[in-house]
């Protein structure tokens, strides 16, 4: 999987680069009057896939998550930062002898900070996690979720496509934190980490 994530940013990188290729090469001069400008607000949506584990159990869920995100970004020369939130649906779960586990949805609240070259931008980001782990007896239909906090913490690159509209690829890992299922009797919490990719429009 972790072979797949770095293609998929890689392949990103490499079609977006012919059309921003000129404008790197000249970044070290003053930016010109019609350089892309990252300050201001907006709003997107994502698409991906997530992949984690369950702790004190052997399910590892996976499926396709997406949701929308927003934020707000700073900038001064190259540097742009801000704060972002976004909230995800997803379809991972996993099942074992019986027992299912799911994630059907987190959140995140996150600060960015990123190097801009022009219509380009490459970022870290951290901050709060959110969501509920779901488990579910498949034998009597019980059923039992816990919704916690824990943290999130990824890299990213955005590009510009035109003035108010930008694509980016983002890889984010998310650890919500563990509490107890009387089900099982046993503290279980999910780590996850999840590929995605997204547009934003800027206001």
């Amino acid at each position: 999987m972790q072979k797949f994530v770095f293609a998929a940013l890689a392949a990103f990188i490499l079609t977006s680069a012919p059309a921003s290729g000129a404008d790197l090469t000249s970044y070290a001069a003053p930016a010109p009057a019609n350089a892309y400008f990252w300050q201001g607000p907006y709003v997107g949506a994502n698409l991906g896939y997530q992949w984690g584990s369950v702790t004190s159990a052997p399910q590892d869920p996976s499926g396709v998550a997406g949701g929308l995100q927003a934020g707000y970004n700073w900038q001064s020369g190259q540097f742009v930062f801000g704060g972002e939130t976004d909230l995800q649906l997803s379809d991972a779960d996993d099942r074992f002898a019986g027992w299912k586990f799911s994630n059907p949805w987190f959140g995140t609240m996150r600060a960015r900070a990123g190097i801009a070259m022009n219509n380009v931008m490459f970022y870290g980001t951290v901050g709060l996690a959110y969501g509920t782990l779901k488990l579910e007896d498949a034998v009597t239909g019980a059923s039992e979720s816990s919704t916690k906090l824990g943290w999130a913490a990824g890299l990213g690159l955005e590009v510009g496509l035109m003035r108010n509209w930008t694509a980016r690829a983002e890889y984010l890992y998310v650890d919500l934190g563990d509490d107890t299922f009387s089900l099982t009797g046993t503290r279980h919490g999910i780590e996850s980490g999840m590929l995605r990719f997204g547009v934003n429009y800027h206001f």
